[in-house]
Protein backbone atom coordinates (compact mmCIF):
# COMPACT_ATOMS: atom_id res chain seq x y z
CA UNK A 1 0.00 0.00 0.00
CA UNK A 2 1.66 3.31 -1.41
CA UNK A 3 0.57 6.74 0.69
CA UNK A 4 0.17 9.45 -1.09
CA UNK A 5 0.79 12.21 0.89
CA UNK A 6 -1.51 15.77 0.12
CA UNK A 7 -1.27 19.00 1.54
CA UNK A 8 -3.56 19.89 4.31
CA UNK A 9 -3.82 16.02 5.09
CA UNK A 10 -3.49 14.58 8.84
CA UNK A 11 -0.86 11.21 9.08
CA UNK A 12 -0.50 9.01 11.89
CA UNK A 13 2.58 6.94 12.94
CA UNK A 14 0.18 4.26 14.58
CA UNK A 15 2.13 4.20 17.63
CA UNK A 16 0.87 2.97 20.96
CA UNK A 17 0.78 5.42 24.03
CA UNK A 18 3.17 8.34 24.63
CA UNK A 19 4.79 7.66 21.28
CA UNK A 20 1.68 8.05 18.69
CA UNK A 21 1.62 11.20 16.94
CA UNK A 22 -0.48 13.11 14.17
CA UNK A 23 1.18 15.64 11.62
CA UNK A 24 -0.59 17.94 9.42
CA UNK A 25 1.33 17.83 5.70
CA UNK A 26 1.69 21.86 5.28
CA UNK A 27 3.42 21.49 1.92
CA UNK A 28 5.45 18.73 -0.26
CA UNK A 29 8.05 20.58 -2.35
CA UNK A 30 10.92 19.63 -4.77
CA UNK A 31 14.43 20.95 -2.80
CA UNK A 32 16.21 22.73 -5.46
CA UNK A 33 19.20 21.21 -4.85
CA UNK A 34 18.59 17.70 -4.46
CA UNK A 35 15.36 17.69 -6.74
CA UNK A 36 13.93 15.39 -3.83
CA UNK A 37 10.04 16.18 -2.18
CA UNK A 38 10.25 17.98 0.96
CA UNK A 39 7.47 17.45 3.23
CA UNK A 40 7.12 19.99 5.53
CA UNK A 41 4.72 19.42 8.57
CA UNK A 42 2.73 20.67 11.90
CA UNK A 43 1.70 17.90 14.75
CA UNK A 44 -1.20 18.49 15.66
CA UNK A 45 -1.51 15.71 18.40
CA UNK A 46 0.22 13.46 20.43
CA UNK A 47 4.28 13.02 20.43
CA UNK A 48 4.28 15.19 17.77
CA UNK A 49 2.21 17.77 19.17
CA UNK A 50 3.51 21.89 18.81
CA UNK A 51 6.20 20.51 16.35
CA UNK A 52 6.64 21.63 12.66
CA UNK A 53 9.37 20.80 10.47
CA UNK A 54 10.63 19.37 7.03
CA UNK A 55 12.34 16.47 6.39
CA UNK A 56 12.94 14.50 2.95
CA UNK A 57 9.81 13.08 1.50
CA UNK A 58 10.73 9.07 2.19
CA UNK A 59 11.93 9.67 5.96
CA UNK A 60 8.65 11.24 6.14
CA UNK A 61 6.48 8.31 4.40
CA UNK A 62 9.20 5.98 7.04
CA UNK A 63 7.26 7.73 10.28
CA UNK A 64 3.33 7.68 8.22
CA UNK A 65 1.48 4.16 9.15
CA UNK A 66 -2.04 5.58 8.14
CA UNK A 67 -3.88 8.85 6.98
CA UNK A 68 -6.17 9.80 9.98
CA UNK A 69 -8.99 12.44 10.25
CA UNK A 70 -10.80 14.52 13.33
CA UNK A 71 -14.07 13.23 13.31
CA UNK A 72 -15.89 15.01 16.75
CA UNK A 73 -12.69 14.86 19.00
CA UNK A 74 -10.89 11.57 17.88
CA UNK A 75 -8.60 10.79 15.55
CA UNK A 76 -9.86 8.08 13.12
CA UNK A 77 -7.90 6.22 10.68
CA UNK A 78 -9.32 6.57 7.02
CA UNK A 79 -10.25 3.32 5.40
CA UNK A 80 -9.01 1.85 2.33
CA UNK A 81 -11.28 1.32 -0.21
Amino acid sequence: MAIELKQGHYYSNGAYGRNWGVRMVMSVRPDPESGEDVVSFKGVAGSSRRQSGSMPADEFLRWVRYEVRLVENDWKRINEE
